[in-house]
């Protein structure tokens, strides 16, 4: 099985991207399960029903979010739908569900969403969460994604150790910068610390450059805006044998887009 994960999809630059982009890629690869981190879809902020639909509508099976999944106070209103996630280490009395399993063709295939700490919200601790969270999954599929949002490194990678063996891959997201260290850890599971950003590359992590510069010169408040120039399109690949839900490869890309 080869799925797809695209890093996160920033602004109307970032959906374009994937619209221009993932139905031939799509088949281009033989992807057979697509994930999109989208928590910055909406304005760079958040995520709206509108926007997802279109996000679905283009190709992608399942949305991730992150420390921006309630900006749109809108994103309510499709928070309990089977196609997003939020973090599960929210407490159970927060709306949505942290987890999924997918139905397709070639099988089932499990998504969690989990937020870090450092830095970011303090939700429930990632790790004991996760090890809460799969023997409710193992039972009915061994193929299985977990997105690590989170701002440090070293909480992603010491992630993808903890789970190594037990989830056919770690995919950190949130930075926005690609990192250079995908791999297959040694019991099977994939790795890397982040995919990268779906969006404008002429920017700050995916806003216009001069306000973030401002921001730092200055340390006033100012409306962010997303950028609009050299957008590409970034994300692994990860094979899964299907039968013992061990990662065979995974390949990162980041691929220029010409949006009209």
């Amino acid at each position: 099985m080869r799925v797809l994960f695209i890093g996160d999809i920033v602004g109307r630059p970032g959906r374009e991207a994937v619209k221009c982009i993932l139905p031939s890629f799509k088949e281009k690869h033989n992807i057979d399960f697509v994930i999109a981190n989208c928590e910055n879809a909406a304005g760079g902020f958040g995520i709206t029903p509108n926007v997802a639909q279109e996000i679905i509508a283009n190709g992608v099976d399942a949305i991730t979010m992150g420390n921006h999944t309630w900006d749109r106070k809108e994103v309510k209103q499709i928070i309990n739908e089977d196609y997003i996630l939020r973090p599960a280490n929210y407490t159970s009395e927060v709306e949505g569900k942290g987890f999924h399993i997918y139905e397709i063709g070639k099988g089932k295939v499990a998504v969690i969403s989990l937020l870090g700490r450092v830095y970011l919200s303090l939700l429930n601790c990632p790790f004991r969460t996760v090890s809460e969270v799969l023997p409710t999954i193992e039972n009915k599929t061994n193929l299985i994604i977990v997105d690590i949002h989170a701002e440090i490194t070293s909480e992603k990678v010491a992630m993808g150790w903890y789970l190594d063996g037990k989830v056919s891959a770690v995919i950190g997201t949130h930075t926005h910068i690609q990192t250079a260290d995908e791999r297959v850890l040694p019991q099977g599971t994939a790795y890397i610390t982040d995919i990268g950003m779906t969006g404008p590359r002429d920017s700050v992590i995916g806003i216009n450059k001069e306000i973030i510069i401002k921001k730092y010169l200055t340390q006033v408040p100012i409306r962010f805006e997303v950028a609009k120039e050299d957008v590409v399109f970034s994300g692994v690949m990860i094979d899964i044998d299907e039968k013992t839900g061990k990662a065979d490869k995974i390949e990162r890309f980041c691929l220029p887009v010409s949006i009209d």
